[in-house]
């Protein structure tokens, strides 16, 4: 594996760094609090074509790889994991999913507006009675004539409110049957189709997460995604990316929380010398400092596969597994490290440790990585 070495990983990661300290990092905490959607911050992402990372540029992205993708989503998220997580929403989900499936005349309309981000865009499968059990799901899309009429609510979606481009999964079929579910392209706009409530959040709160409500949303054949049936499949094929961005994620957060305590450590004085000197704590920061570069070797591996068009199921459920587990027991020490100042919002580590916990439960459980990672396991 070659990666993470080249000159243009290497200023493409400076420009996301950079763009952090400047245009995120100042205004964290308040977006947090507030749980305030910063909008406008995606629109300059945008222009730095951030936004299209993986769109080629004849549809007016970016045209990079996996590895610049996840250098920026770690960059990012080392200032703060919301804005991550809603760049890598964007990303590899809704644009991802149209970018793999979509026909050509789909490609040129939807594409170059998300790339720039004058579209924002959501993905729609989790439904609040059907998370990991998808083949259930209750929103409904009935054919009529040449359209489409989608009945239901999605839920936990990120932009669920703010999204101007929604890929939306529906179930076609009876439930539990087999390809059961068809991928949709449904605007913002079209009459039927609102946002719902905004999620109150633990972490991740300046990234918006909301319910989709579909009630006799009408659209055309022409907004389908593939073929009829095929809506499911898909999905999981989108999700084999898609969580090599929460693995990203993960190696942002840890490293933001590693970063941020071997600082700490070195300027805490107790007994009239840094509590780095102490065991106690140099065993934690190496502790940490090795799971993070063994989850960042997944993620790239998953990633260089994705590049290569591989099969990286298994790799990138590894990725994401191992990648958010890390990025949760890396924050807890993190604020242990910090003490009591770790407890208090005056520092950036008890943030960290908010945001991480998503990083386990989001794209897939951990649980459902270990059936996703048993599976693959026992093919061979």
């Amino acid at each position: 594996m070659e990666f993470a070495t080249e000159e243009l990983t290497q200023q493409v990661a400076r420009t996301a760094r950079d763009f952090a300290a400047q245009y995120i990092r100042p205004h964290v905490m308040e977006w947090d609090e507030a749980q305030h959607f910063p909008h406008e911050i995606f629109k300059e992402l945008g222009r730095l074509g951030m936004m299209g990372v993986l769109v080629p540029e004849e549809y007016g992205g970016s045209g990079l790889s996996y590895i610049e993708y996840v250098a920026i989503i770690e960059e990012i998220a080392k200032v703060c994991g919301a804005i991550g997580l809603s760049v890598a929403a964007h990303n590899s989900l809704c644009t991802g999913h149209i970018l793999a499936f979509g026909n050509e005349e789909q490609k040129k309309k939807y594409l170059p507006a998300l790339a720039s981000a004058q579209a924002l865009g959501a993905w729609g499968l989790t439904e609040a009675n059907t998370g990991s059990d998808a083949g259930n799901m209750a929103c409904t899309a009935v054919k009529d004539g040449g359209d489409w009429v989608l009945n239901g609510t999605k839920n936990w979606i990120t932009h669920g409110i703010s999204g101007d481009i929604a890929v939306v999964v529906a179930r076609t079929g009876e439930p539990r049957t087999k390809n059961n579910a068809t991928a949709f392209v449904v605007e913002r706009g079209t009459k039927g189709f609102s946002g719902g409530k905004k999620e109150n959040k633990l972490g991740m709160r300046a990234s918006e997460t909301a319910e989709m409500i579909f009630d006799n949303c009408r659209i055309p054949d022409a907004n389908r995604l593939g073929d009829v049936g095929n809506g499911f499949q898909q999905a999981l094929k989108v999700l084999d990316g898609g969580r090599i961005s929460i693995a990203a994620l993960s190696v942002g957060i840890a490293k933001g929380a590693l970063e941020a305590a071997l600082q700490y450590s070195k300027e805490r004085h107790q007994f009239d010398q840094p509590i780095s000197n102490f065991q106690g704590i140099s065993f934690k920061l190496a502790d940490m400092a090795t799971e993070i570069a063994a989850a960042e070797l997944l993620t790239l591996q998953a990633a260089d596969r994705k590049n290569k068009h591989l099969p990286m199921t298994k790799e990138s459920a590894m990725a994401k597994y191992y990648a958010s587990e890390v990025a949760v027991r890396a924050a807890t020490e993190a604020v242990q490290i910090f003490g009591g100042y770790g407890y208090t919002k005056d520092f950036p580590v008890e943030k960290f440790y908010r945001d991480s916990k998503l990083c386990t439960i989001g794209e897939g459980t951990s649980e459902i990585q270990k059936i996703v990672i048993a599976r693959e396991v026992l093919k061979d």
